[in-house]
């Protein structure tokens, strides 16, 4: 039995919040998006992350402004096409927190094309312009919700489909794609999320997801949130677990930022390895993400720029301190240290100074490593004898 799904994202017109996943799991926090800059903030740290939920508290945090008596009596909405232009900047702007993703830029583009479609209208006023955003970036918002149910469910009846071990039915998945990394109910884990709920899941595995360890922070917060039985493991122990467990692992399932027009699949850093071991342990390896994930104006993963990050998120970890003597006591339980009743935080240095590093926060894993990709719109397939997948012709005819 699960229970009920979280809600990262919480809006209504005029408001909006969002948890602030840099606290998690220790402290669940909700903080107000009330400007661009608060948006942008929150994206760039990665308060909010994972490719759906960044396009939607993006979309959302301008939905907010545009709606803020300073923004309407500063004038610039006050005809067609100054608001049309404050609109596009303002997604221009938002468009810099995260170069990656690619659903931010979808649902920039979408937005703006809308929005300029309603200032070209005869007689339109500013007010026109807003209220046409402002119903395109709240039906974003639904619609993903739904499109993530979809996802789940495909995904779970591709599974079934194609699992051939009995009851005993386990998935690993890899970094986070709940609720936390969209709208709502989630696509990797939404799968997940299915599984369990028609009671055909019998433990997921999620992994730490080093070095921001969304996996342990994160996955394992929304797994423990909804009761799903699950398990904590470190990233380097995929491949033992698939081999001691050969016939119990139905599968690999993870999220993608980017869906190449081959399928080549840009995801947080580690999914490439994942890839590669569950070819060789014979385990099917999927992808779940919504359409907007899909860009077809680039043929491969080479097109596809990786973002690199900060160095500290490699060398240093924060966290609330532990009571030394719980930890010497070997149990999985631990007392944390409080003052005046809160959590003590500290960061901590894990690695020996002066050493360089390397900090990508995605990698390409190819096409011909992945055996299906689930969309809202259905599960695609490769063509017997194709190492890739044909991507914008699922679209099309979807």
């Amino acid at each position: 039995m699960t229970g009920a799904t979280l809600q990262a994202i919480r809006y209504q017109r005029g408001s909006l919040e969002i948890i602030d996943q840099l606290l998690l799991p220790h402290e669940t926090l909700y903080i107000p998006i009330s400007t661009l800059a608060l948006g942008h903030d929150a994206i760039k740290t990665m308060k909010v992350r994972g490719a759906p939920a960044i396009a939607i508290v993006a979309a959302l945090s301008l939905a907010v402004v545009l709606v803020d008596p300073s923004t309407i009596t500063s004038g610039r909405l006050s005809t067609a096409q100054g608001a049309v232009a404050f609109i596009e900047e303002s997604l221009e702007f938002l468009k810099t927190s995260r170069p990656t993703a690619v659903n931010l830029f979808d649902a920039a583009h979408k937005l703006a094309k809308g929005v300029r479609e309603a200032g070209a209208v005869a007689n339109a006023k500013g007010q026109d312009v807003v209220d046409k955003y402002l119903e395109l970036s709240e039906k974003m918002l639904e619609d993903d919700v739904r499109d993530n149910m979809n996802i789940g469910r495909f995904g779970a009846e591709f599974i079934l489909k194609v699992w051939k071990g009995g009851d005993d039915l386990r998935v690993i998945t890899h970094c986070n794609t709940g609720s936390l990394a969209t709208a709502g109910y989630g696509t990797a884990l939404g799968i997940i999320r299915a599984l369990a709920g028609q009671k055909k899941l019998t433990h997921a595995y999620c992994t730490e997801t080093r070095p921001y360890n969304q996996g342990s922070r994160l996955t394992a917060y929304e797994l423990v949130y909804e009761k799903i039985p699950s398990t904590l493991i470190t990233d380097s122990m995929a491949s033992a677990l698939l081999a001691q467990n050969p016939d119990k692992i139905a599968a690999i399932v993870v999220g993608a930022d980017r869906v190449a027009a081959n399928g080549d699949t840009a995801n947080k850093i580690g999914t490439y390895q994942l890839a590669i071991t569950a070819r060789y342990h014979n385990i099917p390896f999927i992808v779940a993400a919504p359409s907007t994930s899909v860009d077809l104006n680039i043929a491969s993963g080479k097109e596809i720029h990786i973002e690199v990050r900060p160095a500290v998120e490699v060398t240093t970890l924060r966290g609330p301190v532990v009571e030394l003597e719980s930890i010497s006591k070997g149990s999985n339980d631990v007392v944390f240290k409080t003052h005046n009743g809160q959590d003590v935080a500290e960061t901590i240095a894990v690695a020996a100074r002066g050493i360089g590093v390397w900090n990508p926060s995605f990698d390409v894993t190819p096409a011909e490593l992945i055996s299906a990709v689930v969309t809202e719109k259905g599960v695609v397939l490769k063509e017997d004898g194709v190492q890739q997948f044909d991507m914008k012709a699922f679209l099309t005819s979807h």
